[in-house]
């Protein structure tokens, strides 16, 4: 389309000459060729180059351009993940800042951002338990999940109340028998004790040990009594519950999957365990990415329309013609 107009202009230039030419024989400018060429003279193409480049950029914006957009499968260091987090309404308890529930996610979503390469997922369960998010690398859809968890689900009647703790595992190691990766492990987070569930805790830890999964268990909570609020009409009351935490259950499940136990009584002790975790040993894994395709069109627009104004301004104003 460019050559096309270039040469029209070309040949309308040298027509219009020839238009402009005497019927009468007269001096000519032969003596004045040496005189200099003022800058408007040198510029009088210019419209017409800023014409194409801006035609061209129009041209590469109608065209598309967008971001690669492929698959990009690789070998990384990591591990395969499972977090089992208690969400029964006992974890609104404050004695961790500002509650049980929103320490337990910030020190979660902490550990889970610092290990890019590994696989990880979410179970929660109260008196029962489900998958939140399955064992994934894309870790901003599943740190979004982990901000979306609440302790109001079994208030709604979604789940029952209570701590099913053998369930909570029992659902974590579940999504990890597949796993080919050296190393399994669940982490599990809860400030009670076992009253719920068809599954016990140490059968669920037989059943993680039978396909290699340690299972690292943390009890959250103060010592004693913990202060809780408390719904009442109209408002909230705040009340000291006791802080019941099968300390000799979790350390079970620990011992018999070759995992670890841990107390944390406040958020600077849950921080100091998930970095404990975080020294695990990792094994290689296949990664397989996709990066998203993006459009790109924005700049070529720009740039034309930018490049269109100040040639309409030229014409108008220092390069206008009178013929």
């Amino acid at each position: 389309m460019l050559i096309p107009y270039v040469l029209w202009y070309v040949l309308w230039r040298n027509r219009g000459k020839r238009k402009m030419e005497a019927s009468l024989t007269i001096s000519d400018s032969f003596a004045y060729k040496d005189a200099p060429v003022s800058w408007r003279v040198r510029l009088i193409h210019l419209p017409m180059i800023l014409r194409c480049a801006g035609f061209a950029l129009l041209v590469c914006a109608l065209a598309r351009p967008q971001t690669h957009n492929a698959w990009d499968e690789r070998s990384v260091e990591g591990i395969d993940i499972m977090l089992a987090m208690d969400v029964s309404t006992s974890m609104l308890a404050e004695d961790l800042r500002p509650n049980r529930i929103e320490a337990a996610k910030l020190v979660a979503g902490e550990f889970i951002s610092d290990r890019i390469n590994d696989n990880i997922g979410l179970t929660i369960f109260a008196g029962e338990a489900f998958t939140q998010c399955p064992m994934t690398t894309d870790h901003t859809s599943l740190l979004n999940m982990l901000k979306g968890v609440r302790t109001d689900i079994a208030a709604q009647g979604l789940i029952s109340d209570g701590t099913a703790i053998g369930m909570g595992l029992a659902n974590a190691v579940s999504r990890l028998k597949n796993s080919k990766a050296k190393s399994k492990v669940v982490i599990l987070l809860t400030d009670g004790s076992n009253n719920m569930g068809d599954i016990s805790p140490m059968t669920a830890a037989q059943i993680a040990k039978s396909i290699g999964v340690r299972v690292y268990t943390i009890g959250v909570g103060t010592n004693k009594v913990a202060r809780y609020p408390m719904p009442v009409a109209g408002g909230v009351q705040y009340v000291n519950i006791p802080v019941e935490i099968d300390t000799k259950t979790l350390k079970s499940i620990a011992a018999v999957s070759e995992g670890n136990y841990y107390r944390a009584t406040n958020t600077k002790e849950l921080r100091q365990i998930y970095r404990d975790i975080d020294k695990l040993e990792k094994s290689r894994m296949n990664v397989k990415k996709f990066s998203k395709r993006y459009e790109a069109y924005q700049p070529f627009v720009m740039g034309a329309l930018l490049i269109l104004i100040i040639e309409l301004l030229l014409r108008l104003t220092a390069l206008r013609r009178t013929t």
